[in-house]
């Protein structure tokens, strides 16, 4: 039996093009969960207040995940990730643009909003796209892909900050992979009904 296209391309493309997405998007979200108290306390706030404001960052994303599983719910996993990765990719760019306290809270706090619904937004993606009879590999797949972004996005922001002694290389590095998250799910999302 000939394989099912997607979007015009073959399901394992597809599954590439949302490995590689997934990988992308989990690099900058790593950097402010892992990095954000020593980031702080590079710009004279103090790690107790760091510590609050990664308290703050992570309520918000307690809160708002039922929130983008309503959305979901709507336009569908694709949709909700790329809202979600560019809600994500402004408050990366205001990380690395806010070095006051209270502003940090409040980027803080939408960070939280922006990447709570990523990751679970990729299950129903893959539950939209692909027949259920694929999700006990492709599910795990794609969720591996992602979680190896975490990773390597936190070691690599450490990396640069040694290199530099900044953090300004690692929030530019975020962004990027966020614009190349952006791009490859806005393509999907366009090419997939």
């Amino acid at each position: 039996a000939e394989e099912q296209k997607l979007g015009g391309m073959r399901p394992n493309i597809v599954q590439a093009l949302m490995c590689a997405a997934a990988f992308f998007c989990c690099i900058p979200m790593a950097l402010p969960q892992a990095h954000l108290v020593a980031f702080c306390s590079d710009i004279g706030i103090s790690p107790a207040r760091g510590a609050t404001m990664l308290s703050v960052m992570l309520a918000a994303a307690f809160v708002a995940r039922q929130a983008w599983g309503a959305l979901a719910d709507r336009i569908g996993g694709l949709g909700t990730i790329l809202a979600g990765s560019c809600l994500q990719a402004m408050t990366i760019v205001a990380f690395s643009l806010t070095q006051d306290e209270a502003g940090l809270f409040v980027v803080a706090a939408a960070y939280g909003l922006g990447f709570a619904g990523i990751i679970p937004a990729y299950a129903v993606a893959v539950r939209d796209v692909f027949p259920s009879s694929h999700a006990s590999w492709r599910m795990p797949l794609t969720l591996f892909a992602g979680m190896s972004g975490m990773a390597v996005g936190s070691w690599f922001a450490g990396v640069l900050y040694d290199q530099f002694g900044t953090y300004a290389p690692a929030f530019m590095t975020g962004i990027i992979f966020n614009i190349a998250n952006v791009l490859v799910i806005g393509f999907l999302v366009l090419r997939l009904p």
